[in-house]
């Protein structure tokens, strides 16, 4: 394949130049929009994807595949933050819509059981373009000294560090040979889900990545237990065909089983479990620091002779001039998403302190198992909760030792 050229969805050589032509489908759904007809069953779905798969980008080796879902963050996030910092009003409608939309977008694909891109590319491209911000709006205007600066930057390195470390291995199950077998001899599914473990690479079925879920367990998974002489309980997976360990759970959107599961996070795009999870508290707590002191830096600059916090609700000469309106926009975006951060930080932090994991206190709460405590924040199942510093000694112990020697997950 030359850099143009790629296969696409139907297995036929294709070229980016022919990238509007034989739009059948297209075609048929503006014919129908204009003469006020209906669209069939099924339409915009065909439409969809196949925009979907001729939006390359040349390479070496052919014609690369852009995940649509990282478009929308690099185009609108930009675009609506200037358009907040024109007026106040408009920054009120911004402001007040965007986590509006994340929130239905999130809902929308949780419904459907997909994985995106969105919310990772979101993250990233949010904290590049605060940066961006910070650095040509206001440290030129002198009020924020090298060292500040130099600070903010090590904090932002910091958090990416151990964002990078809790992208990889959640602690997936090694999938059976068999069962590697047989899903490699078969035709790749519409919708595989690749997973690793221990350097082993597996495709799970269509099935497992769409199997229904009622608060994150799978229908069809068999809670057949295996009586070991220690009295060990264990779960049989039905779509991975394996016996998995106790704590350990099925993601429906990764479709793998993962060693002590927590959830599966939209904001790196992959599950929280036994392997990533302190580099996944590690990185909202460098966030939380850094964002706050990226905030507090920015008001002082902007807002003079004010604490942040009042001058985060009034800061009169905010809109005397683009630069500071644009600067005080981002500190009100960076707010709501410190605060929508700092609340699932607390969450975590909760459940570390009672020794359950979020899957866990969704069956208990199903099950009618476990009790709300500190208002709600947190279901408390009593199986391995050991006390506050037992509970954190076994958190920090995650991971350096393997999970099925470890006492707090014999159930």
């Amino acid at each position: 394949l030359c850099c143009c050229e790629y296969v696409d969805r139907r297995g036929e050589r294709n070229h980016l130049a022919a990238c509007c032509c034989d739009c059948e489908d297209l075609d048929e759904g503006c014919e129908r929009w204009l003469t006020c007809k209906s669209l069939p069953p099924g339409a915009l779905e065909r439409i969809a994807d196949t925009v979907a798969d001729r939006v390359r980008i040349p390479w070496f080796s052919g014609a690369v595949k852009v995940n649509l879902s990282l478009v929308p963050p690099l185009v609108l996030l930009p675009v609506l933050l200037h358009v907040a910092a024109l007026h106040f009003l408009l920054g009120l409608v911004v402001l007040t819509s965007l986590p509006v939309v994340v929130l239905w977008y999130y809902y929308l694909t949780h419904r459907r059981k997909e994985r995106t891109l969105f919310f990772l590319s979101l993250g990233l491209f949010s904290l590049g373009y605060m940066y961006y911000v910070f650095l040509q709006e206001v440290v030129p205007r002198g009020r924020v000294g090298y060292s500040q600066v130099v600070a903010l930057t090590c904090g932002l390195i910091l958090m990416l560090a151990a964002l990078s470390r809790a992208k990889k291995d959640p602690g997936y199950l090694p999938i059976p040979a068999s069962d590697k077998k047989s899903s490699l001899g078969q035709g790749l599914p519409n919708k595989s889900v690749r997973g690793s473990s221990n350097g082993l690479h597996g495709i799970t079925t269509s099935g497992a990545a769409s199997g229904r879920a009622v608060n994150g367990e799978a229908k069809g998974y068999s809670r057949m237990s295996a009586e070991e002489p220690e009295g060990v309980k264990k779960d049989w997976c039905t779509k991975c065909q394996l016996v998995r360990p106790a704590r350990a759970g099925h993601c429906r959107l990764c479709g793998r089983c993962v060693r002590r599961l927590d959830h599966h996070c939209v904001w790196i795009n992959s599950c929280v479990g036994e392997q990533n999870h302190q580099a996944f508290i590690l990185a909202l707590s460098f966030f939380m620091l850094t964002s706050v002191y990226g905030i507090t830096l920015t008001l002082h600059t902007i807002c003079r002779d004010r604490t942040p916090f009042v001058a985060l609700f009034y800061c009169p000469g905010a809109y005397s001039d683009y630069s500071s309106a644009l600067s005080f926009t981002c500190v009100w975006y960076c707010a709501i998403v410190t605060a929508g951060m700092g609340y699932i930080l607390l969450i975590q932090l909760l459940n570390i302190s009672y020794n359950v994991t979020e899957r866990e206190a969704r069956l208990a709460l199903r099950d009618n198992t476990g009790r709300r405590l500190l208002g709600g924040l947190v279901v408390d199942t009593g199986q391995y909760n050991r006390g506050f510093l037992c509970n954190w000694g076994h958190f920090l112990s995650l991971g350096s030792s393997p999970p099925q020697h470890s006492a707090e997950d014999i159930v």
